[in-house]
């Protein structure tokens, strides 16, 4: 046997099987509450900028809603400034990447909804003083 092998652990005896076994019945996971997650996801939702506005999506008002299971599964509901934007395609795919890197994030659902058509009244304060509307 080699000495990859052997630093991998191949060749060992299942000795104490039982034992392990018995030990990861006994390991206590820690589950977070869902609601826990809320303030984390939105962090990283703020992280992602419409490419056409300099604006966080968040703040621009595009998540329109953010359902979080039981296992931390999220399910979310976003639009966009028009249905012919250009990064249609893009967006939900960046909104993915970025609220799966958050800990404790399971499975991530996007999908784009126009109904409510978004308009400025979603902005937050924040955004809209930014664009020089307030």
């Amino acid at each position: 046997m080699n000495r990859l092998a052997r630093f991998a652990g191949f060749g060992k005896q299942d000795v104490d099987r039982d034992e392990t076994d018995a030990m990861a019945q006994d390991a206590i996971v820690e589950r977070m509450d869902p609601e826990e997650l809320r303030e984390p996801i939105i962090a990283a939702l703020r992280g992602v900028h419409d490419p056409e506005i300099p604006i966080n999506i968040y703040d621009l008002g595009l998540i329109y809603r953010i359902d979080i299971g039981p296992r931390g599964d999220v399910d979310i509901e976003m639009t966009l400034t028009a249905p012919a934007c250009p990064v249609a395609g893009m967006m939900p795919v960046m909104v993915e990447s970025a609220v799966t890197k958050v800990e404790g994030v399971g499975r991530v659902q996007v999908s784009l909804v126009w109904d409510p058509p978004w308009s400025q009244e979603h902005m937050s304060d924040e955004a809209r003083l930014q664009l020089g509307l307030m």
